[in-house]
């Protein structure tokens, strides 16, 4: 362990002043990390920091300037960041299929998958002075082709078009990382059909639905990288 990491282990959760966010906050709070809760409101954000006696950090990940505002902070204080959690994300409009528009797919993508990559491109330098550095990205089972082809799942049947694209291009943006970042731990974590506003309230618990999450944010060093699993296990891309 270098100088930089002497105390708690520093996390970055974003989107996370509500729902999956901000039970990923809590539980890893509990666990004795450091965590800074990210959401682009302060009215909203700080709050839910204060609720589960975490830190509040503005950040909207379709923003360059906030995102390295953000990260500056993190340097500034700590030196490195141990794991980060991309979890802000967008479920876009629902219309039927012929009504949906290159704007619906750009305003989805934007959010669920150019701020992941924006997130990653910008922590990288502080995960690569941990010496455990974890990056969890919150994925779906609607982006797994085959689970699409199951029709015995509920994957084949529901989600919109560019909610699902763009949790398949977060599964490829994960494998192809944590191949060529052998270095840091790179996952996707599907929730399962979690209780959230995302969901119409459908599902089981949201700590159910953080579990695995939690168990990528937590695992040592010999842990997993380059995999998409749920709460019961790995899952076929």
């Amino acid at each position: 362990m270098s100088d930089t990491e002497i105390g708690p282990p520093i996390a970055l959760v974003t989107g996370a002043n509500k729902g999956i966010g901000l039970e990923t906050v809590r539980r890893l709070v509990d666990q004795g990390f450091r965590v800074y809760l990210g959401a682009r409101s302060a009215e909203r954000g700080q709050p839910a920091a204060d609720s589960v006696k975490a830190q509040f950090l503005q950040l909207d990940v379709t923003s360059d300037d906030s995102v390295q505002q953000a990260v500056a902070f993190i340097q500034k204080e700590h030196g490195h960041l141990d794991v980060l959690v991309n979890n802000a994300g967008i479920g876009g409009p629902r219309r039927e299929p012929q009504d949906y528009t290159a704007n619906d797919m750009a305003t989805v993508l934007m959010t669920n998958v150019v701020g992941y990559m924006r997130l990653i491109h910008a922590c990288l330098p502080l995960l690569e002075k941990s010496s455990n550095p974890r990056v969890v990205n919150v994925s779906s089972g609607l982006g797994s082709f085959a689970l699409f082809h199951d029709l015995d799942r509920i994957e084949s049947r529901a989600g919109t078009v560019p909610y699902a694209a763009s949790k398949a291009a977060i599964n490829m943006m994960t494998a192809r990382l944590a191949r060529l970042l052998p270095h840091i731990h790179i996952n996707a974590a599907d929730l399962g059909q979690t209780s959230t506003e995302l969901s119409g309230n459908q599902g089981h618990s949201i700590q159910d639905g953080t579990d695995a999450i939690v168990h990528f944010a937590l695992a040592g060093p010999d842990g997993p990288s380059g995999t998409y699993a749920d709460r019961t296990g790995e899952l076929p891309w």
